[in-house]
């Protein structure tokens, strides 16, 4: 699997694994994503900030969508608790994941190619939110040893979770 930053010509691809995800998530009987966000506009603004990365496979194309934003978001500004660390953060929003995707644990690679992107970036934190009820996620953030640091507002009341990198020591990939 291959994180690269989107091109505008593949809006129409991410538009429908983000119209995937929307359904999965109210398969799941989840309320995330089921009042109009994200939408189109949002992706085509993730694009045109340069937040877009997708996740490729050379067999099966795009596999995966995600906002990765190395600016402040004002929506962790104010957390209701604490965050691990006060330097740089990357933040990763919009995450979406195809139906070819599927069971292929493609959500726990995007996030592991994002710590291998924010390493070359010498940014050492990373901050995620999600719904109290999206569990797929939960599981993820859980495996991946991201620790829960409180609630903050975006679209609704979220789950904020940070997991603190380690800087790589020279000579090592």
């Amino acid at each position: 699997m291959i994180l690269r930053k989107a091109k505008p010509s593949e809006l129409p691809v991410i538009w429908e694994i983000i119209q995937y995800a929307i359904w999965q998530r109210k398969k799941d009987g989840s309320d995330q994503w089921q009042h109009g966000y994200p939408n189109e506009t949002t992706i085509q603004d993730d694009l045109d900030k340069g937040y877009a990365y997708v996740v490729t496979d050379e067999n099966e194309g795009i596999l995966a969508y995600a906002a990765i934003i190395f600016d402040k978001d004002m929506a962790y500004e104010n957390i209701k608790g604490s965050w691990l660390s006060s330097g740089d953060y990357a933040v990763v929003h919009r995450i979406a994941a195809s139906k070819e995707a599927a069971g292929k644990r493609v959500g726990r690679g995007l996030l592991l190619l994002v710590e291998e992107l924010c390493l070359d970036k010498k940014v050492y934190s990373i901050r995620i939110d999600t719904n109290f009820d999206n569990i797929p996620m939960l599981k993820i953030l859980e495996k991946l040893d991201y620790t829960y640091c409180g609630e903050v507002q975006f679209e609704g009341p979220r789950k904020a979770f940070e997991k603190v990198l380690t800087e790589r020591k020279p000579g090592h990939a």
